[in-house]
């Protein structure tokens, strides 16, 4: 695959035989992590059990908010990770009996706070800088979606003192009660200035899409590079009008993979698409 800024760059995923459930990715034949790929190439998707992610519970939200994050910062998936793990370990060591080793702690506390310091800073980066081109966008057959942040707020200090102070509630509760694992993704419909998640089912896929179509416009301008859309049963619920808006604003828009059980759903993309029948 071409990336613009680096040459020609060789990548690669699949299974062993001997191994199917284990994930494999190459790059330039070298063995590496998934969450590597992110260096090289952005991938966005929209499937239909996306289709209820504002009514959804809020881990869903932040799932899919760190995935639109780490297409603009690739070192999101790291902090996220070493954030996961220490909270993970922390949880562990509160929740054993006997009175936990209070050094261990601190040092588990500060690389949660390094990290989700770190995690906050990059979702809040996204939300504003996307938040503000749904904003500027003129007129769409896509609604406009405002989006922000609900929950924990601040900086690695903040962090670190909400831990230790809160250790004590956090081993009664049998979990973490404060960091950036606690925060909300708020979409609203800003058009009708209401809640996304009051909408209808059609003007939800519609404000999910419009949001993964302005984020893809902010990668390829940030990035020098068009993302790869995956997008599964992208044209039910969109009226044809809808439809064709959405074929033409991903014309010429780098590689775009449509999926659907009706062929008719694609007649408005004439013949600028490749059409493969799968059948049984």
């Amino acid at each position: 695959m071409g990336i613009p800024s680096s040459g020609e760059v060789d990548v690669a995923t699949g299974t062993l035989a001997s191994a199917p459930e284990r994930r494999i990715v190459r790059i330039q034949g070298a063995t590496t992590t998934a969450n590597a790929l992110a260096e090289w190439l952005t991938i966005l998707w929209l499937t239909p059990a996306m289709d209820r992610l504002f009514v959804a519970p809020a881990s869903e939200r932040r799932g899919f908010l760190d995935r639109l994050t780490l297409a603009l910062a690739p070192t999101h998936a790291h902090h996220a990770a070493r954030y996961d793990a220490a909270m993970r370990a922390r949880n562990r060591l509160l929740a054993d009996e006997g009175r936990p080793d209070s050094d261990w702690l601190s040092a588990l506390e500060a690389q949660m706070a390094e990290h989700g310091a770190a995690v906050d800073a990059a979702r809040r980066e996204t939300v504003t800088l996307l938040g503000t081109r749904l904003a500027e966008q003129g007129d769409s057959p896509f609604p406009r979606a405002g989006l922000t942040l609900e929950g924990w707020a601040g900086d690695t200090t903040r962090l670190q003192s909400d831990l230790a102070q809160g250790r004590a509630r956090d081993a009664a509760a049998g979990r973490t009660l404060s960091g950036p694992h606690r925060v909300d993704l708020i979409v609203t419909h800003l058009d009708k200035a209401r809640a996304a998640s009051l909408a209808s089912t059609g003007e939800q896929k519609a404000l999910l899409l419009g949001i993964v179509l302005a984020h893809a416009d902010l990668v390829a301008e940030r990035t020098g590079q068009p993302p790869v859309l995956l997008l599964d049963e992208v044209a039910a619920h969109l009226d044809p009008a809808r439809r064709a808006a959405l074929f033409a604003r991903l014309a010429g828009r780098g590689q775009v993979w449509m999926t659907g059980t009706e062929d008719a759903l694609f007649d408005a993309i004439g013949a600028q698409a490749t059409r493969i029948a799968v059948g049984r």
